[in-house]
């Protein structure tokens, strides 16, 4: 009984122990005294020497710390960016997203839209890298296009934001982006015979995306499809558009017009 009763005071004393070290501050945290303005330069430090997991950490602590100063707001869009330089999409777009419904009236918030964009960009543009040999139907169109409404929405709302011309000629590329992934769909039915699918898709691009160079390509395919399916007229109907349009075409010589690779693009 003695012994059992020992045992009992034994195992009392050492949830009691360790209760109290439980209560004891982090004596590994260096952080814990510094002032808003060391956290944020030793944050940034991290961030520009590619430490982006760290940066999140100091900047994170940061704003629990001192949630109502200014460098608490812009701990918030760094830790964006860092999750975006990191090639986290998902964090980085909550982070955006956050901010953004914190802050609507922010004077950068500008920014962050265009943040916003850049992160779909960069995280869906090599959906449509076509040196790839991966088939084309497998990619998503819907991808590049919430990129192109990140784009959209910035220069609809900060049409004079300096962010905006650069969000302009990044969505220009991603229509021609679009366009020719439905370029290749069209190609991928014909190539298997599906002929009347292969002339909506073509079609869609002209219709969609009038005047982006893709149009070159759906304008044969339809050609193409037309003498296949020995539909005479609708044939020689658009071969003379596409005749009048595309006159030196290297279409015409069994060439392929290629579009730009996206990282020649920038």
């Amino acid at each position: 009984m003695q012994i059992k009763k020992l045992f009992k005071t034994a195992t009392l004393t050492l949830v009691l122990l360790l209760s109290a070290c439980s209560g004891l501050p982090d004596a590994k945290d260096e952080t814990k005294n510094w002032s808003a303005e060391k956290l944020y330069s030793e944050a940034m430090d991290e961030l520009k020497n590619g430490g982006y997991d760290k940066s999140v950490t100091l900047f994170e602590k940061l704003e629990a710390r001192y949630p109502f100063g200014v460098y608490a707001q812009q701990a918030q869009m760094e830790i964006a960016y860092a999750h975006y330089r990191a090639e986290e999409q998902p964090e980085a777009i909550a982070a955006v997203e956050r901010f953004i419904k914190l802050h609507p009236n922010h004077p950068n918030v500008d920014y962050l839209y265009y943040l916003r964009g850049l992160i779909n960009f960069n995280d869906k543009i090599g959906l449509f890298d076509f040196v790839s040999n991966q088939d084309p139907t497998e990619r998503d169109p819907k991808a590049v296009r919430e990129a192109f409404d990140s784009f959209k929405l910035l220069v609809d709302r900060y049409p004079n934001s300096k962010y905006a011309p650069d969000a302009l000629e990044r969505m220009k590329y991603l229509v021609n982006s679009m366009a020719q992934y439905e370029v290749h769909v069209s190609n991928y039915y014909y190539r298997r015979g599906g002929y009347v699918a292969a002339v909506n898709r073509a079609q869609s691009v002209i219709k969609q995306f009038p005047g982006t160079p893709a149009t070159e390509d759906a304008l044969y395919l339809m050609v193409l499809s037309y003498d296949r399916m020995g539909l005479t007229d609708l044939h020689d109907d658009t071969e003379r558009v596409f005749l009048a349009n595309y006159p030196n075409s290297p279409l015409l010589t069994g060439g392929r017009v290629k579009p730009k690779s996206w990282w020649k693009f920038w």
